[in-house]
């Protein structure tokens, strides 16, 4: 097989028609294996390469393992697709981005990136309001054709679209408002569980006030809900939740969940064992997988 198998394998499931979710479960192996083989992260064995060509032939009569050895362009036509469908990995990091440990973050996003796909709803601080709490919901899914998690995130009907970046036990964020084209950073904590059902970390970005104040802020994320094998609808889904209020409403953040968001920093916080900076040590932290309990405990 050549180095583009991933790429020959990404276009032939879309010429087809199949998830992969649903070619995970036609060959008996882990949506996450079938992930790694678009990436490019890894090949498949002997056994899975004849199950998968198998599996193919059954919708392209005729189709053999010698077929994944054709141009991309054959293979295409072969498929009756066009061959720019796909342009494959970009190891250099997300288009527009380069990155001199791009290839580490493929490595972490292929292992791990998975845990992370889903719906999720932010709680944060209200910047313009002191006291109130707002809410974003954000869409995370690994891009076939980058091999990085792609991040969508909206309140109110303001939608921000960027990459999550894998790295070590740490995501990593860099989105724009594609309204505004404001930018927004994040570092998040990672979880070692198969799935994250809690993340949290810190935000930056600019203030929704007359100057676009540089604002750092505390922020949480729960997921409410995983993806589909239907990436139109989980396209419609994030759109309805990003026309949510974001507002939270008056005492619905439990008080817990305040002072994990809102703490006093500075000289004096310091003088007494607090935090001069806006920081978020490991043993505070909240990310969690599966289990995560309201009060911040697990089961």
């Amino acid at each position: 097989m050549s180095e583009t198998f991933s790429a020959k394998l990404d276009l032939v499931l879309k010429a087809l028609s199949i998830s992969r979710g649903r070619l995970a479960a036609d060959l008996g192996v882990d949506k996450s294996v079938v992930g790694r083989w678009v990436t490019g992260a890894v090949k498949p064995s002997s056994h899975n390469l004849s199950g998968l060509t198998a599996l193919i032939a059954g919708r392209v009569p005729g189709f053999k393992t010698l077929d994944w050895d054709r141009s991309f362009a054959d293979l295409a036509n072969l498929m009756g697709a066009d061959p720019s469908a796909v342009p494959g990995l970009d190891s250099r990091g997300p288009p527009g981005l380069p990155l001199a440990v791009a290839e580490h973050i493929l490595a972490t996003t292929s292992l791990r990136g998975s845990a992370y796909e889903g719906f999720f709803r932010s709680t944060r601080p209200y910047v313009l309001q002191p006291g109130r709490f707002v809410h974003d919901h954000a869409m995370v899914r690994l891009d076939p054709a980058t091999g990085y998690l792609k991040l969508r995130m909206g309140t109110g009907g303001t939608v921000v679209e960027g990459w999550v970046l894998t790295l070590h036990n740490q995501l990593f964020t860099i989105a724009a408002d594609v309204t505004s084209g404001a930018m927004l950073f994040g570092i998040f904590y990672g979880v070692a569980t198969p799935r994250a059902d809690v993340i949290d970390g810190l935000m930056l970005g600019p203030a929704l006030d007359v100057a676009r104040t540089p604002t750092a802020c505390a922020i949480i994320f729960h997921r409410i809900g995983d993806l589909t094998d239907d990436p139109e609808a989980d396209d419609r889904r994030f759109d309805t939740l990003s026309q949510s209020d974001p507002v939270a409403a008056e005492g619905s953040i439990p008080e817990e969940m305040r002072k994990h968001l809102i703490r006093d920093i500075g000289p004096e916080q310091l003088a007494m064992g607090g935090d001069v900076l806006l920081r978020l040590p490991l043993d505070r932290s909240l990310s969690r997988g599966p289990g995560y309990q309201e009060s911040g405990k697990s089961r």
